[in-house]
């Protein structure tokens, strides 16, 4: 037999393909993190446990050099690399922020400086962290308004909120960054242009961390709890693994401290939250696979699309789900319809000799098969309703994905999204059949009702 062909060389290479798709390539020789380190290195940080690396899936991440341990502290951080308000008070614009009226936000003192020393290049002494920094943003506040208009529904409105938030924040400050002049020899138009806010504004929203300060009165009453953290921000999400993440007091240093065990060279992955898919596109601008925090919202449109439009009770119902908190956060999830959704159906499909029992359908009771049974029916022609949805999206993507190859990236993230949507509710139509037939068995012969989907009649 020729060497390297025995059943054991082929395991050999079998584990070699599978450790190599998510193998990351070590990135530290590069100009960029040589710089990064040095400039670390003199504010007292000195990493031994993480290296900067690129990874097929995830892209630009943290590498582990050495196994790590449960409980571990990964990254300790110490205040003096951290980018807070602080900074921002002790910089130049210190004066301008502390004398203007009304008082600046701590997210736009935060954006100014971040326009500011990218502006001042060579000579910023932010220089090396701001190089590593992403040059523009895949959150939807960023993409082009033909690919919002791909987006589910619910993160659609969102992201049109989100925009309508970002320019009249910079429509407002315009007065602020023209008192600002004195520091730069060009007008500052030329300096705080809504592409340059936009950027500063999608690195803070992206990549800052959480750092509460006490209220200051050269600030807005918003909260102050954001701090960009260089280095440590270049760690990627994973929703599946536990960290823990604060500011230690006794050391002064932002510590990272893994709830989970990593072996040498691994992508090492912290969890920004547990956040569905539309929730990480819409803060982060990208999309997590396989999420298990994923799920489908339904719309109080959507909800009411499939009910008997001869429904006479259809307001109060509606009514009273929205004095009760029932109308939001109804959603399709892996493991099926949400109890939220399911009890809101249970309600709205209440006959009218059941309607009095409504309190009762909110605390979780059985009315009857009948009322079971049509809440069951109607949550499966919505399922049915979004994977059509999902389907013809897929396909519109598609196409526009030939012909706008200039908005190729966004719309990728466009497929992924709608990818992701479709498999939730692929596993939740799946359970839907499972519990219409279930319930079908469990009851009496004669109150037995025609099933959407042939699954019985």
């Amino acid at each position: 037999m020729k060497k390297g062909r025995g059943r054991t060389s082929r395991i050999r290479r079998r584990k070699l393909l599978r450790s190599s798709g998510s193998r990351g390539v070590n990135e530290s020789y590069k100009p960029e993190f040589i710089a990064l380190k040095k400039w670390l290195k003199d504010r007292k940080f000195e990493d031994t446990n993480l290296v900067p690396a690129c990874f097929p899936d995830t892209g630009r991440g943290l590498m582990s050099k050495t196994p790590l341990q449960e409980g571990q502290v990964i990254v300790s951080l110490p205040e003096s690399c951290l980018l807070t308000t602080d900074t921002v008070i002790r910089s130049y614009l210190g004066p301008y922020v502390a004398k203007w009226q009304p008082p600046p936000s701590p997210l736009l003192a935060l954006c100014t400086f971040l326009v500011a020393e990218r502006h001042a290049g060579d000579r910023s002494p932010w220089k090396p962290y701001l190089e590593i920094l992403p040059k523009a943003y895949t959150c939807p506040v960023c993409l082009e308004p033909e690919v919002v208009d791909l987006l589910p529904g619910p993160l659609k409105a969102k992201a049109r909120e989100q925009r309508a938030h970002v320019q009249e924040l910079f429509a407002s400050s315009r007065a602020f960054f023209s008192s600002l002049q004195p520091l730069f020899p060009v007008p500052v138009e030329s300096i705080f242009s809504y592409s340059a806010f936009l950027w500063a504004w999608g690195t803070v929203n992206t990549r800052a961390v959480y750092l509460e300060r006490g209220r200051r009165p050269c600030f807005s009453a918003e909260p102050d709890t954001c701090a960009l953290a260089p280095y440590l921000d270049l760690l990627n999400h994973s929703p599946t693994v536990q960290v823990k993440a604060a500011f230690n007091e006794e050391t002064r240093c932002y510590e990272i401290r893994t709830g989970s065990r990593w072996r040498q060279h691994e992508e090492v992955l912290i969890c920004y939250g547990p956040h569905d898919n539309q929730r990480l596109f819409l803060e982060y601008g990208f999309v997590a696979p396989g999420n298990p925090h994923a799920c489908v919202r339904v719309a109080q449109d959507v909800l009411v699309k499939y009910l008997p439009a001869t429904d006479k009770q259809m307001n109060k119902k509606i009514s009273i789900l929205k004095d009760h908190d029932f109308i939001e956060n109804l959603t399709f999830g892996w493991d099926g319809p949400s109890w939220r959704l399911l009890t809101a159906l249970k309600l709205l499909c209440l006959r009218a000799g059941e309607l009095p029992c409504w309190k009762k359908v909110l605390l979780g009771e059985i009315i009857s098969d009948t009322n079971e049974k049509a809440s069951l029916d109607i949550a499966q022609k919505i399922c049915y309703h979004f994977i059509e949805e999902a389907n013809a999206m897929l396909q519109k993507v598609s196409h526009m994905k030939d012909k706008e190859t200039a908005l190729m990236t966004q719309l990728s993230l466009a497929e992924t999204l709608w990818n992701e949507e479709l498999r939730v509710l692929q596993a939740s139509a799946e359970t839907l059949t499972r519990l219409q037939t279930e319930l079908c068995c469990d009851s009496p012969r004669g109150n037995r009702l025609p099933l959407v989907g042939g699954v019985a009649s």
